[in-house]
């Protein structure tokens, strides 16, 4: 019976999910366990900038699944038609990432964000959700007690906008683009997601991780929805992602469970 499963699956075609970059090695290994399982199909799965790759799906592209790092862009796709209400289905935060040399530590981050000498990096904001959460982060930073006027301003001018974005370069084959970047000297500080961050520091032993203090971190939820009139496949996959071994394949690569 087994066999026959796998052989069904693999006379089907590839079904297509469209996620996050952030999700690429979690959702690598869930695909992997996804076919495996009896009823399980063949997925093709593309990664790339949440708001990169909703702008591909309204062009047409062939999404069957779309996994994005937040809820907006799956809400957009939802509310235009077509597509079905959006399931939160992870969370993530933001982390820095920086090299040893820096000694970054929590009570000193903002400091070191507002000072000249330091470059930023994050993601280009509205294509990629990360470098929303980390404009949104600069926003809580101006907020909080004590910070300077000008805090909010001064971290929107000075942020290098330098992944994620349509015309960003790609990133170096089998590498974490975050880490490449601050070990190359682009960025002193990068600020993106700690999933991310925990990856880019194996890869790079001389950089370190921190997470960004509560106050002022903004957290990820990350959305899913299903074309209409998907293949059942579609919403095979999404109720792995959802169920117990779905949510452990996440949990090993660093995300958090959804709010029920």
């Amino acid at each position: 019976m087994l066999g026959f499963a796998v052989s069904a699956a693999v006379a089907q075609p590839a079904m297509p999910v469209y996620a996050a970059g952030s999700l690429r090695g979690a959702l690598v290994e869930a695909a992997r366990a996804f076919e495996a399982a009896p009823g399980g199909a063949r997925t093709e799965l593309v990664f790339g900038a949440s708001g990169l790759l909703r702008e591909r799906i309204v062009r047409g592209e062939p999404a069957q699944v779309f996994a994005s790092a937040n809820m907006e862009h799956p809400r957009a796709l939802a509310a235009a038609g077509g597509w079905t209400p959006v399931r939160a289905f992870s969370r993530n935060a933001l982390c820095a990432i920086a090299p040893a040399r820096l000694e970054l530590v929590p009570e000193k981050l903002v400091e070191r964000l507002l000072d000249p000498q330091v470059k930023v990096g994050t993601s280009t904001p509205k294509a990629d959700p990360s470098g929303d959460y980390a404009f949104e982060m600069f926003a809580r930073i101006a907020a909080q007690p004590g910070a300077p006027a000008d805090a909010h301003a001064r971290l929107e001018a000075k942020a290098l906008q330098l992944t994620g974005g349509p015309t960003s370069p790609p990133p170096p084959a089998g590498r974490n683009v975050y880490g490449a970047l601050v070990a190359q000297g682009a960025a002193d500080i990068f600020l993106t997601y700690c999933t991310n961050a925990v990856v880019a520091v194996a890869e790079n032993p001389q950089l370190r991780w921190l997470a960004v203090p509560d106050a002022i971190n903004v957290g990820a939820d990350y959305g899913l929805t299903l074309r209409n009139g998907a293949p059942a496949a579609a919403e095979g996959f999404a109720a792995f992602l959802l169920s117990a071994p779905g949510q452990a394949i996440l949990a090993r690569h660093g995300f958090l469970a959804p709010v029920r």
